[in-house]
């Protein structure tokens, strides 16, 4: 019976547990959203000094770059750069004075060049003025005469030098242009008379002709042929003309060979 009272008591105050409970409840996150609020000023206020401490730290690297001296390499480059460019600008200066100077030169060479042509062109055009002025003062002179008295003299002149020519030419000595022949002659056979065979080819004489030595040569079962040797002037004799003659020699001569020939 007790129990059943303190149950019904309990749910009698049920609205007052609920209320305590959510009470109780928003307490809870009261603190907690203060605390949050707080770690998040908290992290807010750590980043603020951190970064104003790089801040400082950058400002005290370039102070102490700013403060410490440049080094020795550092200025002897400098230096060289400098005197390089220096140098560079005195070349540039030099080559440009003698590109003026010579463009000044060219310049007077072609004012030179232009007037000397200009007066070279106007002399032939001055010469004949001059030439002509006599003409025109005297109307009998005749043009043509003088182009034929200057063709005689030119034709007397020249007849004169190939006078002159021939005269010289004919005192120097004339060189005869001779060739020395060997001739074979062979006989028909052995039975031929060698030496009536010569005696009749050395009748064969002209102008420009002279006979030779003459010997027997064995040719084979017992044939000898006459090597006979001459030398003929070669504007006269005509070897051709040579061997013909000997060959008209029927009874004695078979053939005619030139076995040697050398100019003189």
């Amino acid at each position: 019976m007790d129990k059943s009272l303190a149950a019904d008591r309990f749910w009698v105050d049920k609205a007052n547990c609920h209320n305590a409970e959510r009470q109780y409840h928003e307490l809870l996150s009261k603190q907690g959203s203060s605390a949050n609020s707080q770690s998040t000023l908290v992290s807010e206020i750590a980043k603020a000094r951190e970064h104003i401490k790089n801040s400082l730290e950058k400002m005290d690297v370039i102070t102490t770059l700013s403060s410490s001296p440049v080094s020795s390499d550092v200025l002897d480059r400098v230096a060289v750069v400098e005197k390089d460019n220096a140098d560079l600008r005195n070349l540039i200066e030099s080559l440009r004075a003698v590109c003026l100077e010579t463009q000044n030169r060219v310049t007077a060479l072609e004012k030179k060049v232009n007037s000397e042509l200009s007066g070279k062109a106007s002399a032939p055009i001055s010469a004949p003025a001059t030439a002509t002025q006599p003409e025109a003062d005297d109307d009998d002179v005749d043009l043509f005469g003088s182009d034929e008295e200057e063709d005689e003299n030119a034709a007397r002149i020249r007849e004169e030098r190939l006078a002159a020519y021939a005269a010289k030419k004919s005192k120097k000595p004339q060189i005869i242009a001779k060739s020395s022949l060997i001739l074979d002659v062979k006989p028909w056979d052995d039975e031929t008379d060698l030496k009536v065979m010569e005696t009749e080819i050395r009748k064969i004489t002209t102008d420009g002709l002279l006979w030779g030595a003459s010997k027997f040569v064995p040719v084979a079962f017992g044939i000898q042929k006459l090597s006979i040797s001459c030398v003929v002037e070669d504007d006269k004799v005509s070897i051709d003309w040579l061997t013909e003659e000997i060959e008209k020699l029927e009874d004695y001569v078979q053939s005619v060979d030139v076995a040697a020939f050398n100019k003189i």
